[in-house]
Parts: C-alpha cells; structure tokens; sequence
C-alpha cells in the first residue's frame, strides 16, 4: 500500500485575508507551486489567499546569514503558487501560530522574510505589531496608470516591498470588479507583477480601500497594501498623517489596520491575527 501524502496544517486569517499554515521546522518538506495551489483552492483543498511555510532560517540556504538574527523564516507563497517577497498579514498570522504552540515565549520576535528581518510583537489584546520598513517610491516622474472600465487612471507606484499601484477613486464602488487582474501601464513597469489598491478618503487620518493581489484576486485585506495607501495617501490628503499617535486607520473589507511612521521612516502595521482551525491534508501522490 502506498503511504499518504499528508500534512498538518493550520488555518488563520488577519482580517479576513487567510493563509494555510505548514509548520516544516526542520526544513524536510517543501511544497511545490502545484501543491500551493491544491492547498489554496477554495472548492478542492482547503482554500486560502496563500500558503505560511515556517521552517527553521538556518535550514534555508539563502537565508542562512540571517539565522544569527531570527530563528524562524516564514516562506510565502500565493495561492498561484509564485512566490513573494512579504506579507504583512500573513506575517501576523504567522507570528500568532508561533506564539499559540509555544515556539515564542517573549512578545518580541524576529522573523526572517525574503525582505529581510522584521521586528514583530505581540500585543496583549492578541493582535500584532509589524515593523514592515520604509516605503520607497518609483523612480520620480514614473505615473502607473491602472485601468478602471474604459478609463486610465493615474496612480502612485511605492515597493513595500511587494510591488502596488495605489489609485485614489470617488467611490470603491465604481471599481467594479476585481476577479481579473487590472491593466496597469505601461507595460513593463512592474515585471513581477504589481498589487493594485483603490482608496478614498474617509476624513482625519482615515482611509478605506480595495486591492487585487497579483496571483490571487481581489482579497479582503493586504497588510503590505495597506501601507502603501497610507503612505501614498499622506502625499494625497493633507488630513493624513502617518506621524499621528494612533497612526492612520485603514479600513479593507475584512476589517480594520493600523499604520504609523517611526522615526526612522519605517512603517509600523497593526492589526488582528485569528487561528480558526487545524488538522491534516492528503495532498495529490
């Protein structure tokens, strides 16, 4: 009899943006991009926007240089399969698994990206503070422009440091839908991909927005894009300030995040991190 391929994994979200997560400590199951996306159908596998893999920074041979520094790598996938470089939902999540079973004791924990470390907390109401680095824009005088129905509109590129678009609308309504990715011009500017965020104005350091994440669709949250509309929008609004004690509110359709500014230009991201169940997959042989 040939022996299942299974796994153990655990299901969270942060802010309705949800994530598989695949304890592999010891470094001894990769997943393919095919297993990824069996993993993260909604109708075949489990489902979820993508895939945490936590494995020990030591046993990552392109990470191996920051294991002096973070004892844990979180190795992100999207639910295509591809590859990015960070998450700042997912890492809350992540974060939150590591403290549930006991592999952090201390609220403060660094954790290895393909972006490089990132200070995390802990916080006392369950939620995490992510110290996600500074925003940095596209090459000055370098406009996007995304594709809304038959009209072009002009947007704020900004690496954070996955890729965004940032465009400010009237209405997310008017948007429509999201399921396809949107054209974003001109060709070329982004050839990873970008994540497309739609944000208006809610009033004194208030935002609200929609996003399509390359190689997912439309999510109901993207902690990498929520900074990059606050601080797109503190170029925007003369009302938003990412300087603010409680920093800048930005509401998605799964919920609500937190963005500030330290003084050093980093941004700090802030928000819920829910497990909601665990148990065992057979992926395909």
């Amino acid at each position: 009899m040939a022996a299942l391929n299974e796994i153990a994994f655990t299901k969270g979200h942060g802010t309705a943006n949800d994530f598989i997560v695949f304890a592999d400590l010891d470094g001894r199951r990769d997943l393919t991009a095919d297993e990824v996306r069996y993993l993260c159908n909604r109708h075949e596998g489990i489902g979820g926007d993508g895939v945490l893999r936590i494995v020990r920074t030591h046993l990552v041979p392109e990470m191996a240089n920051l294991a002096h520094s973070a004892e844990f790598f979180m190795d992100y996938r999207n639910a295509d399969g591809s590859i990015a470089e960070m998450c700042g939902n997912g890492i809350r999540v992540f974060v939150r698994y590591l403290d549930a079973v006991g592999l952090i004791t201390d609220p403060d924990v660094v954790i290895a990206t393909r972006a490089g470390l990132r200070e995390c907390r802990m916080n006392g109401d369950l939620s995490v503070t992510v110290d996600m680095g500074p925003a940095a824009a596209l090459e000055a005088g370098t406009i996007p422009l995304v594709a809304i129905k038959d009209e072009l509109w002009p947007a704020i590129g900004v690496f954070m440091p996955n890729p965004h678009a940032v465009t400010f609308v009237d209405d997310l309504a008017e948007v429509g839908s999201l399921e396809e990715a949107p054209a974003v011009l001109p060709p070329g500017l982004f050839p990873d991909g970008v994540n497309v965020e739609y944000v208006v104005g809610r009033g004194d350091n208030h935002l609200a927005m929609r996003v399509h994440e390359r190689g997912v669709g439309e999510t109901m949250s993207c902690g990498t894009g929520a900074c990059a509309a606050a601080w797109a929008g503190a170029q925007r609004y003369p009302n938003v300030d990412l300087r603010a004690p409680e920093g800048v509110r930005v509401d998605v359709p799964g919920g609500t995040v937190l963005v500030h500014q330290l003084e050093n230009g980093n941004l700090t991201l802030t928000g819920p991190a829910v497990l909601v169940a665990r148990g065992t997959i057979l992926l395909p042989q």
